[in-house]
């Protein structure tokens, strides 16, 4: 095969699965880029619908925030505290209600707010109506009945645009001269401009498009793909297993919240507390699971409060299995490098947009120029 008819075919391959996946790439990409600061959008979004935390005297303590939303809310059972952020963002509680679902992920779970000066309730809201799960559930899955429908469309997807990126990375004008590949002639016509704009944010957003492809593989096929790292790596995952706690005494409680927080603070005094987890059931009890900001876990027995086991990322010795795993899963959310990689994830995502519309200039122009040929060839 020559290299003319070789390019021929990339060409082909490279156009129509731009065009023919590109809606999808462009709102896969836009609600990447926005799942990126899904935390801090979050924040601002509570911070509108409910008002601002103003700091006055001492806050109360969690155990009267606890109880105060306990009572507020008397038939939903707590599962979750989540401390502030600062002195201006609410303690933050989660909740089953009684309408849970167990075939609707998340359908009974809920977040009550209460302002750790007052003690006001400051209201609720469902986890399913959150904006970080509608972006989530377009993002993975499209919105699509059933668990696998939309993770398909996007996997197959997300492996087109590895597809359309590797050839666009082939068919780049840079590789006969560098300089070429990345000039924009901004005072030229229309279509030299587009095409120089395509060529330059292409070969930019490329190697980040190849990644995100590649992990949006993995992710949307992991039952299927994470084995696979572990067999071709010959290594084992390592299984974090819940230790057991001591059987309670009739009629004995669980301990206060402030007591499993100074206990975990204690047992790591340099990690700053975020959340805490309760026992979910009464039927299987499971200790309190205390977190840090790094990902640091205490668990704790819930009655007698004796810290029965402590995890740190950098304590836990990682196969080359778990090592290649978590470095595909901040590869595609972009934390590799903290805020920078996060807000390079931003154009990341913006670019199948960008690269759509020029695409579809260039393929409008050709099909003008193709139309305009077969209509002289017939005159």
């Amino acid at each position: 095969m020559g290299t003319k008819r070789l390019r021929d075919i990339l060409f082909f391959v490279h156009r129509y699965l731009g065009l023919g996946f590109g809606l999808i790439l462009i709102l896969i990409g836009i609600t990447g880029s926005l799942l990126v600061f899904h935390h801090e959008i979050e924040d601002w979004l509570i911070s509108q619908r409910y008002e601002i935390v103003v700091p006055q005297g001492q806050p109360i303590s969690v155990d009267k925030a606890v109880e105060i939303a306990k009572s507020a809310y008397p038939s939903w059972q707590i599962d979750e505290l989540s401390l502030p952020k600062d002195n201006r963002h609410p303690l933050m509680l989660g909740f089953v209600a009684p309408d849970v679902n167990p075939n609707l992920y998340e359908h009974g779970f809920y977040k009550v707010l209460v302002n750790p000066y007052t003690g006001e309730v400051m209201g609720n809201f469902a986890t399913r109506f959150t904006f970080y799960r509608f972006l989530l559930n377009l993002h993975y899955r499209l919105f699509l009945p059933g668990e696998w429908a939309g993770r398909i469309v996007t996997g197959i997807t997300a492996l087109f645009l590895l597809i359309t990126a590797m050839t666009g990375v082939i068919l780049w004008p840079g590789w006969r001269k560098l300089t070429t590949g990345f000039k924009i002639k901004w005072n030229a016509h229309i279509k030299r401009l587009n095409f120089d704009i395509h060529k330059v944010v292409g070969i930019l957003a490329a190697v980040f498009l190849i990644f995100t492809a590649f992990t949006g593989i993995y992710l949307n096929f992991y039952d299927w793909m994470n084995p696979a790292i572990y067999a071709l790596t010959a290594s084992t995952e390592t299984e974090s297993k819940l230790p057991t706690i001591s059987d309670p005494k009739p009629g004995q409680t669980p301990i206060l919240p402030s007591v499993a927080i100074a206990t975990a603070q204690k047992a790591l005094p340099n990690v700053q507390i975020e959340s805490i987890y309760f026992v979910t059931s009464k039927n299987q009890p499971s200790p309190f699971e205390i977190y840090g900001k790094s990902g640091e876990i205490v668990y704790l027995d819930p009655y007698t409060a004796q810290v029965l086991k402590i995890e740190a990322p950098q304590q836990i010795k990682a196969s080359l299995g778990d090592r290649i795993s978590e470095f595909l899963f901040t590869l595609h959310f972009g934390t590799f490098w903290g805020i920078p990689s996060r807000i390079l994830y931003i154009f990341v995502g913006l670019s199948p947009l960008i690269l759509f519309i020029t695409g579809l200039v260039m393929w409008g122009y050709r099909l003008m120029r193709n139309l305009k040929r077969d209509r002289a060839n017939h005159e």
